[in-house]
């Protein structure tokens, strides 16, 4: 019987009893027939949203939210990641918590600001019954170092019913090699910089191949491997892609994709260095790596990060391709995201581990079944994708845990869950809607308005007119320090 059918049978019965019974009684059998009728619906209703069974986590290194096609670049090759954020919601401003490998990974795998504490999300899957696996590199791995070994980092067993590792040669692959701070370009194996040598950061290597040899490649085909014999099972699988992490190993098909001599330079103003405090400076700036010397190569470090990118997204084609095939699409949640961001060049400096916007800001994509696919200005963090997925899989979020569900923004693109999102680096990074404030361990500051000054060319922090937002964001940084136990890493003033 449909629900007007049931509704006029209620109702007629209540009329008959209306000559019968008490006023009050009545009254009370008509709000339980409502409450029926609205319990009814929420059950229909609820079992239109597909159930969800399994996660695919899928984990890039090193990459930068400003390079994928979905997040704005006009020169990226990225089909696959792309059309996974228009399946889903892509997250615009993402920040990650570490701004090197270790602590990012530690954090979103614990949703802990800073340290490990309670349980791995991992485990906590492992004790509802999930499988777990990882492929690749999750927590953190020395690249190249733990790839060239096949060794495990710094991984945490606790957290996997299995793990599996994905060796690789690096810099040592057969090719063009390339070390661009230094101008070198040779197909020697001999003398290459490799693991824990000053100039690995600005390696390339091209060469002739189908890329089946390389980690990524490895990582995809074991995850595809996986797929086909936990497909009945409730999984949790954590795939680690290693691109576009130096050093830019990939085959020639994908540089060829891309022309270096085409590639637009970041923007870099004169003195732009000079309203930066001492510690907002990484180490590794153009005038001490050297490259400040070849413009043109770091056009080839553009050309060549862009080739590592396309190269991990069809990797990461090449697993969803699997999960598709396999019918498991309605059933799993997918997450793709990376540790942290990547400095090309941006105000003349390179790599990571500082607060600027082109580190702290991370992709952050996430296409769930019954969701709405769109996008979102609300700020999140990395530490929040753990929560995420208990909440998704219907179960209960540990303690121990400091993130918040996004699902409130998975249903609602418009909708706030935090005021700022912190980062750390040497000092504390408090992102907002309209400012980015940093406050360093020695007192020194950096305050960019981000809506008129995106690019962060201009510290506001000394700039009498803007002391009283300077004052403001320190009280919102120091009182959410506290909030989240971290009460030591409140700055001086």
């Amino acid at each position: 019987m449909n629900c007007d059918a049931s509704m006029k049978s209620q109702t007629q019965s209540l009329f008959r009893l209306s000559r019968v019974v008490p006023r009050t009684l009545l009254l009370l059998m008509a709000l339980l027939a409502v409450l029926l009728l609205t319990e009814r619906a929420t059950l229909a209703a609820n079992e239109e949203l597909p159930k969800i069974r399994n996660v695919l986590f899928l984990v890039s290194d090193d990459l930068k939210a400003s390079v994928l096609g979905c997040y704005g670049d006009d020169v990226a090759n990225t089909p696959n990641i792309d059309r996974l954020a228009s399946e889903g919601v892509i997250f615009r401003r993402a920040y990650c918590q570490g701004t090197v490998c270790a602590p990012s990974r530690i954090s979103f795998m614990y949703s802990r600001y800073r340290g490990s504490r309670g349980k791995t999300i991992g485990e906590h899957l492992q004790d509802h019954g999930l499988y777990t696996a990882r492929v690749g590199k999750i927590f953190h791995m020395k690249v190249p170092g733990d790839i060239i070994a096949g060794t495990n980092g710094r991984d945490v067993p606790e957290c996997w019913t299995e793990r599996f590792n994905s060796p690789g040669l690096e810099a040592h692959t057969p090719g063009d090699y390339a070390c661009l701070n230094l101008n070198v370009f040779t197909t020697e194996l001999e003398g290459r910089q490799s693991t824990a040598m000053p100039h690995r950061m600005f390696v390339s290597v091209r060469y002739k191949g189908d890329g089946s040899d390389q980690p990524d490649h490895k990582s995809a085909t074991k995850a595809i491997e996986l797929l086909r014999q936990h497909r009945d099972d409730r999984f949790f699988l954590a795939v680690g892609f290693v691109r576009p992490h130096y050093p830019m190993v990939a085959p020639q098909q994908y540089f060829s994709q891309y022309d270096w001599q085409q590639i637009q330079l970041p923007e870099v103003v004169e003195n732009d260095l000079e309203d930066i405090p001492a510690k907002g400076i990484p180490r590794s700036i153009s005038s001490r790596n050297g490259i400040d010397q070849y413009p043109d190569n770091q056009k080839r470090m553009w050309e060549a990060y862009y080739a590592s990118v396309t190269f991990m997204d069809d990797q990461v084609g090449r697993v969803l391709g699997e999960l598709e095939r396999l019918g498991l699409r309605e059933s799993t949640a997918i997450v793709f995201t990376s540790d942290h961001g990547y400095h090309l060049g941006e105000h003349t400096f390179w790599q990571k581990n500082n607060l600027h916007e082109e580190v702290i800001r991370v992709p952050l994509v996430m296409s769930i079944p019954g969701y709405e696919p769109g996008e979102t200005d609300s700020i999140v963090e990395l530490v929040d994708i753990a929560p995420t997925l208990c909440d998704l899989l219907g179960l209960p979020i540990p303690d121990s845990m400091q993130g918040v569900s996004l699902v409130p923004v998975l249903k609602d693109k418009s909708a706030t869950l935090k005021e700022g999102a912190l980062s750390f680096a040497g000092g504390t990074s408090w992102r907002t809607d309209d400012w980015a404030y940093m406050q360093y361990n020695d007192g020194s500051e950096e305050l960019y308005d981000m809506k008129a000054d995106p690019k962060q060319f201009t510290n506001l922090a000394g700039d009498p007119e803007h002391q009283a937002t300077r004052e403001r964001l320190f009280r919102e940084l120091t009182s959410r320090l506290r909030a989240v136990g971290l009460e030591e890493k409140a700055g001086r003033r």
